[in-house]
């Protein structure tokens, strides 16, 4: 994988994975343990789902420092307990004025950067925020972001996940002295145990408590990202900071075997995920043995369509014109199914990619709201450039998510947004609540997601062996960087050599990774439609925690 992390060097062996935890008056899944221990102790002292999320991710953006935080963007799906309805917010932002495809051209460029200012787009996470805590939450930013500023200003201990990654982008650290003046000491990454403190950030995160969106795009904030920009060439004007919005709205949505599956709407790549369960409901995968090669193969091949339709049509809605509906439809799905040959793959050869840096978490509270959450600098550490004074890292969204070729829906424009990786889900039964799930990973999210919950619906598995069942990867996919690659499917090699070969003869080139290398990290909620339990499970391929009483 572009960006893939040996994850046995943090996780228990197999002998000792975690367990599901159950509890009634809410629960909470997230990739680092500080994060879920915020969390839960929103819940428990009254909080809804939504303050939980947003207290998980300020502790989130200042103990996973490479994978997200105030510079990035965040996007939710949540269920409004009081009304019956879900909703949906995308906190992505838009490529600058002056970033048209021409000026990237003139600079030599024949993709776009991943590194620097150039490939920033302006950051939707801190609006997310706001609209969250405004529209569902119940405390104050300040009482919520209290535990992270703690973090940022008194430190915590740096974690194998951490250490690993300042030390595999050392050379980008050192790169921009801002960054390297946090993220290394001599020089070096931050060892497993030490304590990183990062004060910068504990007062930007106090400012956008006591002062809100405003002070980000429009205020201090604002002015050393504007500065920041001018003394590194970057294009941001005022405008494109003071002009961003982000606001509720309703998901997209199809039902699957009798449950609803919620994601995002464009920007998020999310509709991949229910265009695959589309394909997917014309197989009876129930009739197959989970994680069989034949099982595996229809889930890849249904995720080559569906990956190949994002990356043929979609783009952001304000400027491209593709037939979203259509693409949803079981219509669709039913003139598309014929090209997926249970024996062989098909020839052309459409994947999705696994890289990225994401964190994800999900909350269910007592009066029955639920949320699932992410949020990411697009790539580990975003594009490496940090506003001086600020702590604040800023994304590579722009240069990770656009494309440079004329005329394609996901070219570069002033005003534009990317097409995101970022997606996350609720899956409803009979109208409620029934899933909350999530994953990181880039282009992995939909494919990842849609094993989890052929894993739970067609499969019948439980949590934890829906979770650590042998993952795979279909690389390459939708980033624009990649996409030359040959295609090859990554799994791990816990599947089996039945598996594998049983794949291999189908035509896939096969990769196989160690056991527990497959990426991702799973955090789910399950509630039991019947007496209410929680059930809530954190994927051992991370570092995180589940948390429920």
């Amino acid at each position: 994988m572009t960006e893939k992390i040996d994850t046995n060097f943090w996780m228990n062996d197999a002998g000792a994975l975690p367990k599901v935890v159950r509890g009634r008056q809410g629960a909470v899944a997230a990739e680092h343990p500080l994060a879920a221990a915020a969390g839960l102790n929103v819940l428990q002292s009254g909080g809804n789902a939504a303050d939980a999320v947003l207290a998980m991710a300020a502790v989130t953006g200042v103990v996973q420092p490479m994978m997200c935080g105030l510079g990035g963007d965040a996007f939710l799906v949540y269920y409004e307990a009081a009304s019956g309805r879900f909703h949906s917010l995308s906190g992505s932002g838009v490529a600058p004025r002056g970033a048209t495809r021409d000026f990237f051209a003139r600079q030599g460029y024949a993709t776009m950067p991943l590194a620097g200012i150039l490939a920033a787009a302006v950051p939707g996470a801190v609006a997310a925020y706001a609209r969250i805590a405004e529209r569902f939450g119940t405390r104050p930013l300040a009482e919520l972001f209290a535990p992270a500023v703690h973090y940022a200003r008194e430190g915590f201990p740096v974690s194998a996940a951490l250490n690993y990654h300042m030390t595999e982008n050392r050379e980008k650290l050192r790169t921009f002295p801002a960054t390297a003046a946090i993220f290394l000491r001599d020089g070096e990454p931050y060892r497993p145990g030490d304590i990183l403190v990062q004060r910068d950030l504990a007062a930007s995160l106090e400012k956008v408590a006591r002062e809100g969106e405003a002070a980000f795009y429009r205020g201090e904030l604002a002015a050393a990202f504007l500065r920041c920009s001018d003394a590194s060439g970057g294009l941001f004007a005022p405008e494109d900071l003071a002009e961003h919005v982000t606001e509720v709205e309703a998901p997209l949505a199809v039902d699957y075997r009798g449950y609803t599956v919620y994601v995002p709407p464009p920007a998020s790549q999310g509709f991949i995920l229910l265009e695959m369960l589309n394909l997917l409901e014309g197989f009876d995968l129930g009739e197959l043995a989970p994680g069989s090669a034949a099982a595996v193969h229809l889930i890849a091949e249904a995720k080559k369509l569906a990956y190949a339709d994002r990356l043929r049509y979609a783009g952001d809605p304000r400027f491209v014109d593709f037939p979203l509906s259509r693409l949803l439809s079981k219509e669709f799905a039913a003139e598309r199914r014929p090209a997926i040959d249970p024996a062989r793959v098909m020839a052309a050869e459409y994947s999705a990619e696994a890289a990225g840096d994401t964190t994800s978490f999900v909350a269910v509270d007592r009066f029955g709201n639920a949320a699932s959450f992410i949020h990411s600098l697009s790539l580990a550490f975003g594009c490496g450039v940090t506003v001086p004074g600020t702590g604040i890292l800023l994304n590579n969204r722009a240069g990770r998510g656009f494309t440079l070729e004329a005329g394609h829906p996901n070219c570069i424009a002033p005003g534009k947004k990317t097409l995101h990786t970022l997606n996350c889900y609720i899956a409803a039964r009979d109208g409620r609540p029934w899933l909350v799930g999530g994953t990181p990973g880039g282009d992995g999210q939909p494919q990842w997601n849609a094993q989890i919950l052929t894993n739970i619906i067609d499969f019948g598995l439980d949590l934890p062996a829906a979770v650590t069942a042998p993952r795979w990867t279909s690389f390459p996919g939708t980033d624009p960087a990649n996409q030359a690659s040959r295609l090859e499917l990554w799994i791990e090699e816990r599947a089996g050599r039945t598996v594998i070969d049983g794949l291999a003869a189908r035509g896939h080139r096969m990769k196989v990774l160690g056991p527990w290398e497959g990426g991702g990290a799973v955090e789910i909620i399950r509630i039991d439609p019947v007496t209410g339990v929680l059930e809530a499970y954190s994927d051992p391929r991370g570092e995180g925690q589940a948390l429920a009483f």
